[in-house]
């Protein structure tokens, strides 16, 4: 019988527009290089709101300010690495910011490589994880839960 390990990971997202421009990471998966929000792992005892502070600057170089708490997406579902059975769950939540200093500059030796602005109507042409697209989607509806039941 395979073994199936669970694992949980929670994370925190910024989404930052700028002059119709969205802030985007590009984050080096394990298939490919994809972008991504700004944004990553909460450590533990961290408060989710200081982590995506400090996930933003660590990627983009960009110190950023926190407007407002879009929602949460909810991930679950299993997944194979390296020949190892993953039940994973996914929580990422997701906030609305602003940049207010600092210049952009890459991560060295992290999960992302480069950061860029893109504007807005390119952003579905870009090869992106899925998560852009549902927190571009709780920035336009604002649900009162913060959470998009039927996102696909």
């Amino acid at each position: 019988m395979t073994e199936i390990i669970r694992k949980l990971r929670v994370a925190a997202y910024a989404v930052i527009i700028e002059d119709g421009r969205l802030l985007l990471s590009r984050w080096l998966g394990p298939d490919r290089p994809m972008w991504i929000l700004p944004g990553g792992g909460v450590d533990h005892g961290e408060d989710p709101y200081r982590a995506v502070i400090r996930e933003v600057f660590e990627e983009t170089g960009y110190h950023a300010e926190v407007d407002r708490l879009l929602g949460i997406q909810n991930v679950h579902g299993p997944l194979e690495r390296n020949g190892v059975q993953v039940d994973y769950h996914r929580l990422r939540i997701m906030y609305e910011a602003h940049v207010i200093g600092g210049e952009l500059t890459f991560e060295v030796d992290g999960s992302t490589d480069q950061a860029a602005w893109f504007p807005l109507d390119e952003v579905p042409d870009l090869d992106h994880v899925e998560s852009v697209d549902y927190a571009l989607e709780l920035l336009r509806t604002s649900p009162r839960d913060g959470r998009i039941d039927s996102f696909t």
